[in-house]
């Protein structure tokens, strides 16, 4: 394997902007996010799952179990990874990868590398928006309609759009191809269970990632769908295309995390994010503030509970460990060469710091939404003692979820 771009795209040169990037300083920062004069945009291929297809640092033999076992599990005795967890875990991807191997033949998929391919182009009829707050009110509520959890809309900013995009067959790039005028993007939020998150790092714990992954492939197309039905383009994105915290932050779903994770008001860390980039006249959303910076900022229970140290005890800086992470951007940074290793060890996913975050609460309760409010309070050092006191975070064994014995605590 080599790390030599092909000659057919040279991704060594950047795309030429095509907006002000000065424009968006009020907003970044009304959001909290800083991007400094080293800032380049990212380039798709230096991901650390596609890495895992080309680089030979990252393309192990355990890297490639790890891939593998998506379909032929290496299943074993341990309470979490038998064969039952395994294949509740594989079932649940199965919408998901559906969609993402439709195109595996040529080198596409959707929803990962590639944004997701429409089902129907956007109606010859454009419907006349005569108001834009009422069309953004609609917007929220057919995605409420269809499953989001959460939504929220931002403008739209070619700064977190990838470079290129990757192909995992050829190892070739090309340009990302969105359409011309978009205006806006649609930030989609979709929340995992709480009680099967408690027993991370687990084969069954994964299965709430691979439920999320499904659930959100299926709502993201739905959206979009409706909005080409009106005639407006609507290009529907899971991983694929571009970053999706900043924009996620500048849409009002949340706060940046220590653990690098975005972690909303109503689901903490706990959620996958999918997005909608559209030319649709819609309303922007404001970033929303309840204190989590200052909380991480005290906090350190995902940086001790990292069995690799791939989380940072330290302040937020400018730069990466490796050319997994974005520059330019002053922000808490995992080593995600680190995270990666310890999941290709586990064969599953790992999400320690998930489970551990005090903001992965059921706020249903009561009592955790006091917590919250608590922990957005100069008092958030008692908030964070109390966590750790009650047992917060501790991890469950799977086969308590297996039992049924989570149905007791809701």
């Amino acid at each position: 394997m080599s790390d030599r771009k092909p000659a057919e795209w040279p991704a060594n040169i950047r795309p030429e902007k095509t907006q002000d990037w000065d424009a968006f300083k009020e907003s970044d920062t009304e959001a909290g996010i800083q991007v400094n004069d080293d800032f380049e945009r990212f380039e798709q291929r230096n991901d650390m799952f596609c890495r895992s297809q080309w680089d030979e640092k990252i393309a192990t033999k355990a890297a490639m179990e790890f891939w593998r076992g998506h379909r032929k599990p290496n299943f074993r005795k341990g309470d979490g990874f038998r064969q039952r967890d395994f294949a509740l875990r594989n079932a649940s991807w199965v919408m998901a990868s559906s969609i993402m191997e439709r195109g595996f033949s040529e080198g596409i998929r959707e929803g990962f590398t590639d944004d997701i391919k429409q089902f129907h182009p956007p109606d010859s009829n454009k419907v006349k928006i005569e108001s834009v707050e009422d069309m953004t009110r609609e917007i929220k509520q057919v995605a409420k309609y269809f499953g989001a959890d959460l939504v929220g809309i931002t403008e739209y900013d070619e700064r977190w759009v990838y470079t290129s995009k990757f192909n995992v067959r050829t190892k070739e790039e090309s340009p990302v191809a969105l359409p011309e005028g978009l205006t806006s993007v649609i930030m989609v939020g979709h929340a995992m269970e709480y009680d099967i998150i408690k027993s991370m790092p687990s084969a069954l714990a994964s299965t709430a990632v691979g439920k999320g992954y499904s659930t959100e492939a299926a709502i993201v197309m739905h959206i979009a769908q409706y909005i080409r039905n009106l005639g407006y383009e609507a290009v529907g994105s899971m991983n694929d295309t571009s970053l999706t915290i900043p924009q996620a932050i500048k849409a009002g779903l949340g706060e940046y995390g220590r653990h690098n994770m975005l972690i909303t008001r109503d689901f903490g860390p706990r959620v996958r994010i999918s997005k909608i980039f559209t030319d649709m006249p819609l309303y922007h959303d404001k970033p929303i503030k309840f204190g989590v910076t200052e909380f991480c900022e005290e906090c350190r229970r995902c940086y001790e509970a990292c069995p690799v140290d791939a989380i940072t005890g330290g302040p937020p800086t400018n730069s990466g460990h490796n050319k997994s992470n974005v520059d330019g951007v002053e922000k808490w940074t995992t080593n995600c060469e680190k995270c990666f290793g310890y999941w290709t060890a586990l064969r599953t996913d790992c999400a320690i710091c998930m489970r551990v975050c005090p903001y992965n609460k059921n706020f249903s309760k009561w009592y955790m939404r006091a917590a919250r409010w608590l922990a957005g309070t100069a008092l958030r050092k008692l908030m964070l003692w109390l966590d750790i006191r009650l047992g917060y975070g501790e991890r469950d064994m799977p086969q308590k979820w297996w039992s049924g014995d989570y149905q007791k605590l809701k």
